[in-house]
Formats: structure tokens, sequence, C-alpha cells
């Protein structure tokens, strides 16, 4: 009679001590067969968890544990209580569980949302510093970059989101190692590309009609392409070029990028994924660089604006992983950002003038 607040008890005190209560009833109810019998030991959240989650071997010996007959649900009319009772309460703590997942959940996409806002709002501040120093056309031109860059990043970050979904990294854990370490590889990358931008814009002024070529082109590829379905991931050249450089593990090792297998060092697929990530923001830098440059030739207001907009890259993922399905026209609405970038600098070099102004207004627009 008291097995059911038994196990209550100790399935509240965690998987072990659930299943060393599970052994204790199932002993029990091998020599004294009754209502208990059809007692359940629930785990509904480690049961659904791929084989490539890190953590998935940690309640493996608890995972799918059940002493007999179907799981938990509704109380047919003539039940014992004493056999109902299980029932009910496992059904409860699964309740439970599912309802503190989604307030975890919740309170990690409010922290996010926060982060995204404080970012932004210390983006603002910069932007009017640079205004302030420097005067209202190089203001306008910094706000006009930023606006660009983050429209463009959140486009990218729908790759990222498709990626992690590919190659199963499903652990927070992982994705804010990797995206981490994918952010400072896109400052490294983005300031460099600024540079060599800069360089050949100065000395050979015919280059600006090359990115302005590649934005025309970008844009018109987004505007008549098919949208893109996870499983044509397996034959993207980034992944498929990724997959073919770097021969990986065929199983996660926690969060590192390295591990050790029969004495020799091999890499696991979370630096596979890392990897895929760089090379995607390479590809992602030959349109938003020559973008911006696209509003001014100022290469610190270009590096600073590319930089504001980075930054918030990691707390901004979370938010667009939760809201990606209500942004139906992002992609539409990046095309027409720099199909607009691209053609204005076509018609500024050949002497027709567009005020920074005027873009900034059509990018926020947009």
């Amino acid at each position: 009679g008291g097995g059911p607040g038994f196990l209550g008890a100790a399935m509240r005190s965690g998987p072990l001590a659930a299943l060393a209560a599970a052994c204790l009833i199932q002993t029990a109810t091998a020599f004294a067969p009754g209502p208990m019998a059809s007692l359940h030991l629930l785990s509904a959240r480690h049961s659904c968890m791929p084989a490539c989650h890190p953590s998935s071997w940690a309640p493996r010996a608890v995972r799918g544990l059940a002493l007999r007959s179907g799981g938990p649900g509704r109380v047919r009319s003539g039940t014992a209580p004493r056999e109902a009772a299980p029932r009910a309460m496992g059904l409860r703590m699964q309740q439970e569980q599912s309802g503190g997942d989604d307030k975890a959940a919740s309170a990690e996409y409010t922290a996010a949302l926060t982060q995204t806002i404080v970012i932004a709002g210390l983006s603002v501040l910069f932007g009017m510093g640079v205004w302030l120093t420097k005067g209202a056309e190089s203001g306008i031109a910094w706000f006009a970059g930023y606006l660009l860059e983050e429209s463009l990043s959140v486009d990218n970050l729908f790759v990222f989101i498709l990626l992690f979904k590919y190659f199963q990294v499903e652990d927070q854990k992982m994705q804010n190692k990797v995206l981490n370490y994918g952010i400072w590889g896109a400052v490294i990358l983005r300031g460099l590309f600024v540079a060599l931008g800069a360089v050949a814009i100065q000395n050979f002024k015919p280059v600006l009609l090359v990115f302005a070529g590649l934005l025309v082109f970008s844009s018109a590829k987004m505007l008549g392409g098919r949208e893109e379905k996870e499983e044509d991931l397996a034959d993207n050249k980034i992944v498929s070029f990724a997959t073919g450089v770097i021969k990986s593990t065929d199983e996660y090792d926690g969060d590192k990028f390295w591990t050790t297998v029969d004495g020799v060092t091999r890499a696991t697929p979370l630096l596979l994924v890392l990897s895929c990530i760089e090379l995607s923001d390479i590809v992602f830098a030959v349109d938003s660089i020559p973008a911006v440059f696209g509003v001014t030739k100022d290469p610190l207001i270009v590096l600073s604006s590319n930089l504001a907009a980075i930054v918030g890259l990691r707390s901004l993922y979370a938010v667009i992983n939760r809201a990606m399905k209500d942004i139906v026209y992002l992609e539409k609405s990046v095309a027409v950002v720099l199909g607009f970038v691209g053609v204005k600098m076509i018609v500024e070099y050949v002497g027709f003038e567009v005020s920074t102004a005027a873009s900034l207004a059509v990018i926020a627009t947009i």
C-alpha cells in the first residue's frame, strides 16, 4: 500500500533512486502479484533524445524501464483506487516535467531577447557617438551599414539553424560553443576582408563594379531561386567540401572538437559543424562587405558597423531559432536590399549620386 508514495519519493530524488525503488517493487510483486505490477517508471524526456546527444548516456539505465502494461492513461471505470494512483501520479509527474521544460525554454528565450535588446541599444549609442564626433553624414552611414549588416546576419542565422539540425546538434552548450568560436572567426575574417576591400577600392576603383555585380547577382538568385530544404544540405557544396576534408568520428564526444580513438587523435562531428559555419561566413562576407562599401567608403565605419552586428549574433540566434517560422519574407527582403545597394553602386559609378540618408531610409523601410 505504501508503494506509490515510496516510488514517488524516489523518483523525486533522482533517476538512480527511482531505479532502485523500481527494482525493490519488482521483487515484491514477484512474490505478491497485485495492482502494483502495473506500475510504470516514466522517463519521457530522455526517451526522445537522439543517439548523438552528449547526455543521452546518463539516464540509459532508467530510459524505457517499465514493469508491465501500457503507459499512464485514462483510468477506466471500475479500476481500484490503489491501481489508479500510480498511473495518475506518473501522468502528473510527466506533465510537471513538461511544464518545467517549457518554463526553462521560456526563461532562456527571455534572457536571449533581453541580451539582444541591450546589445542593440549599445550599438545605437555607438552610432550616436559616431554621429556626434564625425558628423551627421558619417552617423547616417553607420546606421545604414549597421541595419544592412544586421538584416544579412539574421538571414545567415537561418543557415546556422539548418546546419545544427542537419548535424543533430541539439544540446545548447554545444551550440553555444560553436557559435562563440564562429563569432570570433567572423570578427577576424571581416577585419581582413574590410582591409582588403578598402585597399582594392583605393587602388582600383572599378572593383566597385565587381562588388555591385556580386550584389545584383545574389539578389537575382535569391529572388528567383527555389527554397532549399533541410535534406538538400546533404548535397550542399560547403557541407560536401568540409566532410571531404575533415574525416571525423561518427559520434560526438560532449562539446569537444577533438577526441582520442584507439590512441589516435581525431576530429569530432562538432569540428565539422564549426568548419561549415566558418566557411558559410566566408561566403556571406562576399555579399555583406561589398554591400556596406556600397553605403560608405570609410573602412572604419564599415568595420565597426559589421562588428556591432556580429557581436549580438549568439543571443540573436536563440531569438531567431524560436521565431524563424514567423519571418517568412526575410530572404526576399534581404534580396531586395542587396539589389538596391548593387544598383546604387552602379549608378554612382557613372556619376549619379544617391544620398546616404536616402539609402538609410530605403534599407530601414525594407
